[in-house]
């Protein structure tokens, strides 16, 4: 059974979480503040943690921090923290996907089912998985290979750079620091026109309505997500 930790200061979110939770036969703990989460996940090792930034006496970005020291447990920002440079630190701290509050309750559980379900895989490490394939395309990570309608497509280093980290990290929110540092170095950080331009040219190669992706999704003023 999945086991959740619910991190959050307001009685009457968590009391929605906990209820609708276990009526979805997830196991439930839950803590108000950031030292008891990170002792609850120390102790009981949930397979996901949702958490809120706004926390008497930790921040949230601190207690990401914390969690990402030891385990790559899946995290779930909840919160009611809205601009862009707010919700990109909580990315870069490590966090997996962010929900603004107010949220849908049925949007967060489908966020939370997405984060279990990519997590479950990675047991022996993500290298594990070579071939992804989409119902347009296939990605061999071993091979530095891509195939459309039976044919290789021809993609610049940059572009398979940049394809292969959106492609180990599945269904995951990357920031748009963690790419541009990830493909072109550690002194880029800021260069977004640089991104525009590159997944433009993915979605034009790989999409079939690259001006209504479905693999390659813009999280506006946060990053990119892959989905299958």
């Amino acid at each position: 059974m999945t086991r959740v930790l619910v991190v959050d200061d307001e009685p009457q979110i968590v009391r929605a979480l906990v209820i609708n939770l276990k009526a979805r036969k997830y196991e439930v703990d839950s803590a108000a503040d950031g030292a008891t989460a990170l002792k609850l996940a120390a102790e009981r090792h949930p397979d996901v943690v949702v958490l809120d930034l706004g926390l008497p006496d930790i921040d949230g970005v601190d207690v990401i921090k914390g969690l990402r020291g030891w385990t790559r447990v899946p995290i779930i920002v909840l919160s009611a923290r809205h601009t862009s440079d707010e919700k990109v630190e909580a990315l870069d701290a490590g966090a997996d996907d962010y929900v603004t509050k107010p949220f849908g309750m049925d949007e967060l559980l489908a966020r939370l089912r997405a984060a279990v379900r990519r997590a479950e895989p990675l047991g022996g490490g993500e290298d594990d998985v070579v071939v992804v394939e989409t119902e347009g395309f296939t990605v061999d990570l071993a091979a530095k290979k891509v195939h459309r309608e039976g044919r290789d497509v021809r993609l610049t280093p940059t572009e398979w750079h940049l394809l292969e980290v959106l492609v180990r990290n599945g269904g995951r929110l990357v920031s748009q620091k963690q790419l541009l540092q990830e493909v072109w170095g550690p002194s880029y950080g800021t260069e977004t026109n640089y991104l525009r331009v590159y997944m433009a040219q993915l979605r034009r190669k790989l999409e079939t309505d690259p001006s209504h992706p479905r693999h390659f999704v813009t999280e506006p003023g946060m990053g990119y997500r892959f989905e299958r």
